[in-house]
């Protein structure tokens, strides 16, 4: 085993043998990747979880989110996903355009060749006395070709070479050493096919615009990102708020069962009414561990989105109300601004662009193949004589030029003329996208219009439905208080529950209705593709050395490293309370609480006082603090004003 170990590896191989077999590393024998050190993330199961607060506003959510942006991310559901866009994509796009004007760089090469060449000759006499014998005469030479080379952006190329090929033989001759050299200066013009500016600079052209796109790409996804932070603050503002309201409702199931069960022992109810409020209990307990859970969640998709890790010990607490006010927005202006700014439709605006180059180019090669070429020549001689006389031409002596015209067509063109219908044809299909495009922009723009006056339509609606439920809550407690107080009235608690239900989904509502409401509006700001500019939000371009056209001879040059997002300007208002504040949430009065009362009098029939067991009060002298059950690791403050 360690002799094939040392013995399979590529260099030890003259020939490399075939690979007759999939060899596959153990996933231990890759590279480990760098963990964090995580606390365990919150669960519902923990009962008071040791978190610090952290007071996060939603400028500051954005700000963070941009700064981690080096790969952008995008909300999807509860969580977060990479967009497949990075900060580096339009900078490894640009590299393009250097690549296609490499094209028109001018070349330089030079040959150098040592030849020696002795060729035997026989048979020959030679000696005294003569004798056959094989002589041979040896010859060196050096051949030297330099040429210079560059195309033009009309097609043609223009060339100069110099050449000199100096011989020496020791069968001697007229001119020994004998050095002829020549000098070429060239031109070929393409006529037809290759000929003119616009079908040449094509490719540097399609390269910019493929940079353009990659900027407008990662533009987009930054601006989904915005949109994200901004959905998944307002959500877990919601989520908080709708939490709250379910903890009220466990405290009023609590004490509904508790004045049931007392109820219960002097008569005034049977167990049914014992059995509804414990079963009341039990549905808000549970409506709580979800909403809880809810919480949770939500902060693990915005903690997702803002690249933070999904557990450090500390709890968000959002601190930025959602506005309250309504935004006046024009329909005309809508479609302008989105058919102008919004990226997708500007990237298909430049495969259009794309297209029309793509165009010219097929055009250029449906043409026939005419070029002009024309060449002159300096020759010239030097060398000695047999006498070691130096002798050589004079400059310009002698001379030659060449000039040519060369034609070739495929007969029929069918390649060259299918490759130009297809370009065509898929102009006319990207042109058709375009349409589309804008066709589905203004329904998407217009559901959003639609949904932003349908939420704060609503917002309104459910905060005239809260406000409603709470009074409904109180008069329902207070009908029950009155029936309790005055024996001989029967009990109906139902109504009491229903209302306390009914109360609970109210403010839920409202708070739902006002943050659709809000990402509503950067649903449409990133519609129209002017998210970022409202957040006053820029891209900068990072630059960093590298090797630039002389090697490593002198100082590196510097290029594009990124286009990284600049960090926003505050837009929002924010504070030190938690945002859920803003809904002015108030707990409802709970009758009956901390009055003492006279002792109700006993039913005809009920049982009568046990020895030792109290009379049950109407409730106790002070208003217990109900704890959230087990499973709820969030309990945000109690609002202490508010309508």
């Amino acid at each position: 085993m360690g002799l094939q170990a040392a013995f399979g590896e590529e260099f030890w191989h003259f020939i490399f043998p075939e690979q007759r077999g999939m060899e596959i590393r153990d996933p231990t024998q890759l590279p480990r990747a760098p963990l964090p050190d995580l606390p365990k993330p919150v669960t519902v199961s923990d009962a008071k979880p040791e978190l610090k607060v952290w007071h996060l506003s939603l400028d500051e959510a954005i700000r963070t989110a941009l700064a981690n942006s080096e790969v952008v991310r995008v909300l999807a559901g509860a969580g977060a996903v990479s967009s497949g866009n990075t900060i580096y994509d339009p900078a490894i796009a640009n590299t393009g355009i250097d690549a296609a004007r490499a094209r028109f760089d001018p070349t330089f090469q030079i040959r150098n060749t040592f030849n020696r060449e002795e060729v035997p000759l026989g048979p020959v006499l030679r000696g005294d006395p003569p004798r056959l014998g094989i002589e041979g005469t040896r010859s060196d030479a050096y051949d030297m070709r330099l040429g210079l080379s560059k195309p033009t952006v009309t097609g043609g190329s223009l060339n100069l070479g110099v050449n000199a090929t100096p011989q020496r033989s020791s069968a001697g001759g007229e001119l020994n050493p004998r050095i002829p050299s020549s000098a070429d200066l060239g031109l070929t013009q393409p006529l037809l096919q290759g000929a003119g500016t616009a079908a040449n600079l094509a490719p540097i052209e399609l390269a910019r615009i493929d940079t353009e796109r990659s900027f407008f790409q990662l533009k987009d996804s930054v601006q989904r990102l915005v949109q994200g932070v901004i959905q998944a603050y307002w959500a877990l503002v919601f989520a908080r708020t709708d939490l709250w309201a379910r903890q009220q409702q466990v405290e009023q199931g609590q004490f509904a069962l508790k004045r049931a069960e007392a109820n219960l022992k002097w008569g005034r109810v049977d167990i049914s009414d014992v059995a509804q409020a414990r079963s009341a209990l039990a549905g808000f307990n549970a409506t709580l561990v979800t909403s809880g859970a809810n919480v949770l969640q939500r902060e693990a998709a915005l903690r997702n989105i803002l690249g933070l890790p999904p557990s450090d010990g500390s709890q968000i607490v959002p601190v930025t109300p959602p506005p309250k006010e309504r935004l006046t927005v024009d329909w005309d202006d809508l479609l302008r601004t989105a058919e102008t700014y919004r990226p997708d439709l500007i990237e298909l605006k430049l495969i259009l662009e794309a297209d029309q180059q793509q165009i010219l180019l097929a055009r250029n090669e449906a043409l026939p193949r005419l070029d002009a070429s024309a060449l002159y020549r300096w020759n010239g001689l030097e060398g000695r004589t047999p006498d070691r006389t130096l002798v050589a031409s004079e400059a310009g002596q002698f001379t030659g030029w060449q000039f040519g015209v060369n034609f070739s067509v495929p007969l029929g063109l069918r390649q060259a003329r299918a490759g130009l219908r297809r370009q065509e044809l898929i102009l006319a299909r990207d042109r058709a996208q375009l349409e589309q495009a804008l066709h589905g922009a203004a329904h998407s723009l217009a559901t959003s219009f639609r949904n932003l006056a349908q939420s704060y339509d609503q917002y309104e609606a459910f905060r005239e439905v809260r406000e409603a439920a709470r009074v409904n809550l109180e008069r329902q407690q207070a009908a029950y208080t009155a029936a309790y107080e005055r024996p001989g009235r029967t009990l109906y608690y139902l109504n009491v529950l229903q209302a306390i239900t009914q109360w609970g989904n109210a403010v839920s509502d409202e708070a739902l209705a006002l943050v659709q409401y809000n990402t509503e509006l950067s649903n449409l700001e990133q519609q129209t593709g002017r998210i970022l500019e409202t957040h006053e939000i820029r891209f900068v371009e990072e630059r960093y050395g590298s090797i630039g056209p002389l090697g490593r001879l002198f100082e590196d040059r510097c290029y594009p490293l990124d286009r990284r997002p600049t960090g926003n300007e505050d837009r929002y208002s924010s504070g030190t309370e938690p945002a859920e504040k803003a809904f002015g949430l108030k707990p409802p009065t709970i009758l009956g609480r901390g009055k003492p009362g006279p002792a109700p009098m006993p039913l005809p029939g009920a049982p009568p006082a046990v020895p030792g067991i109290p009379p049950p009060e109407d409730a106790p002298p002070d208003r217990p603090a109900m704890p959230a059950p087990q499973g709820n690791p969030l309990r945000p403050p109690e609002p202490e004003d508010g309508s």
